[in-house]
């Protein structure tokens, strides 16, 4: 492979294998999630935007196959939740299983809880599960299983851990034996109930984890190569040595003179890919698989726009300066060029663009700011995003035009 690779096709490439560049216009949500990678989830709407954005989804469609269980909310690399499709549910649940036994181990260490008890307590909570004719919030099982729930006094609750009652839910989720159901069908509200799963993804016995993790960096490097070990080692959660490991069955390729790895099985491919002329444009969030999937802004951003200011921070903090875009992301053949925000006051997209608007642009713009406000009613970006803590961002994105 020839030892200079350009930016700009890199760029690009990335927003082939992540279909923003129309490639999977049509798709269903299973099957975008299966080419363009897991889509992380923080009770906002990132999830809807980058189906739309891909695919044209409408909210209804990907509902409806979160209700059908072909893709489903779960906690999986890094203990962290993405919407997953079907074919990765038991890979993802695997993977993701240290983080609630790391958990229980540091609540055991620090808080007195013992396994003995955890367990009794996750027996009791699928019992009332199963035995509810409606999916039960965390209220509805204090309700049922109260007596074996402890309260973990003031250390507990300095240490994030109140009660015993989340370290059940935890490790049932990873184990799956129960999952958790939006109450009203969304992705993007916190509220869940929770439900037995049956068949669990996870009945029989599965490969061992070492091939889980090489089957997760399989997949990893189809969404998002080029990529470097570093990149697979943030989305992974896996330590250098692990991660080198679970690369080693894979037939990966270097990238010109870098650290960037590709499948053998794409370099035939990326070796004839050019640049598209058109641009390609796509509204979605700073979480986007576009940026996150490595987490490296800078790839991203021309040095120029690198220095522009960040909307809603500080005096002289620059988008350079940030690891993840504090605005939802206009992309272009993989190269932002622009940031955006949903007044919900005014009904509109409130968008700086680093590029002369064109037409395709301002369709772009004007299809997603439509599909927001008659499907979503508003753009938060995680649980804890509103009207009011994003309005000094929507007035800088207005001031900067």
């Amino acid at each position: 492979m020839t030892a200079e690779i350009s930016l700009d096709k890199l760029r690009a490439w990335w927003s082939h294998r992540q279909g923003l560049d129309g490639s999977l216009t049509g798709s269903s949500p299973e099957e975008v999630l299966s080419r363009a990678g897991w889509a992380r989830s923080v009770g906002g709407c990132s999830p809807y935007l980058g189906f739309f954005a891909r695919a044209g989804l409408d909210r209804e469609v990907v509902d409806k196959a979160v209700a059908n269980l072909d893709v489903h909310e779960l906690p999986s690399a890094r203990g962290c939740t993405y919407i997953l499709p079907k074919e990765d549910f038991a890979l993802g649940l695997t993977v993701g299983s240290g983080a609630p036994e790391g958990e229980l181990a540091a609540a055991g260490k620090h808080l007195g809880v013992t396994t003995k008890e955890i367990n009794r307590l996750c027996d009791s909570v699928v019992s009332a599960l199963e035995s509810a004719s409606e999916p039960l919030d965390a209220a509805g099982l204090r309700d049922v299983v109260g007596e074996e729930i402890r309260n973990l006094g003031a250390e507990g609750k300095k240490r994030g851990q109140t009660t015993t009652l989340p370290l059940a839910l935890g490790l049932l989720q990873s184990r799956g034996r129960i999952r958790r159901v939006p109450v009203n069908g969304r992705l993007d509200q916190q509220r869940f109930g929770y439900v037995p799963w049956t068949p669990s993804p996870l009945d029989g016995d599965g490969p061992d984890m070492d091939t889980q993790r090489t089957e997760l960096a399989r997949r990893y490097f189809s969404w998002a190569a080029p990529a470097s070990l570093k990149h697979f080692r943030w989305f992974s959660g896996l330590t250098a040595a692990a991660a080198k490991k679970a690369i080693e069955p894979l037939d990966l390729e270097p990238v010109g003179d870098t650290d960037l790895l590709l499948p053998a099985e794409f370099s035939g491919e990326f070796e004839k890919f050019t640049v598209p002329r058109k641009p390609s444009y796509a509204l979605v969030a700073g979480i986007d698989g576009i940026h996150l999937l490595h987490r490296e802004l800078s790839r991203l951003l021309d040095p120029e726009d690198a220095a522009r200011h960040s909307p809603g921070g500080k005096p002289g903090r620059t988008l350079g300066d940030e690891t993840d875009p504090q605005c939802p992301i206009v992309v272009d053949r993989g190269r932002v060029v622009g940031l955006w925000e949903y007044d919900v006051d005014a009904g509109e997209i409130v968008c700086q663009s680093f590029v002369k608007p064109d037409a395709a642009l301002k369709k772009a713009i004007a299809g997603t700011e439509n599909y927001v406000r008659d499907q979503l009613g508003d753009a938060r970006m995680t649980s804890l995003d509103s009207p009011k803590s994003r309005a000094p961002r929507i007035a800088d994105l207005r001031a900067a035009g």
